[in-house]
């Protein structure tokens, strides 16, 4: 089992940066794919950004890309989310998720493990 904790939200005009992390508890931690996923009220959960067990392989939603980057460190049992030129549409609750598919899924309801999340708010 792992139990994921997200940090790092906050409050951030646009044009700015913010780094989340997702710190994990359990020695099988990295032998699970991570994704971010984001959410506002009243929306469905959308992929954001996702990443191997081996941190080989990442994936990016489109409007993501260029601007958002993945990344890993399975000796802090921790994955980060760079996050760079932010815009006011990026405000939403972050959350990481953890699964063990063979082929890193994009769809919420294939990950076993979710955070609690955490706010990050874009003011223009």
């Amino acid at each position: 089992q792992v139990q994921l904790v997200e940090s790092g939200g906050e409050l951030v005009q646009a044009g700015g940066s913010l780094r989340l992390s997702c710190a994990a508890s359990g020695r099988t931690f990295r032998t699970y794919n991570i994704a971010w996923f984001r959410q506002v009220p009243g929306n469905e959960r959308d992929f954001v950004a996702a990443i191997s067990w081996s941190g080989s392989n990442t994936y990016y939603a489109d409007s993501m890309k260029g601007r958002f980057t993945i990344s890993r460190d399975n000796a802090k049992n921790t994955v980060y989310l760079q996050m760079n030129s932010l815009k006011p549409e990026d405000t939403a609750v972050y959350y990481c998720a953890a699964e063990r598919g063979v082929v890193i899924s994009t769809a919420p309801r294939t990950y076993d493990y979710w955070g609690q999340g955490t706010q990050v708010t874009v003011s223009s």
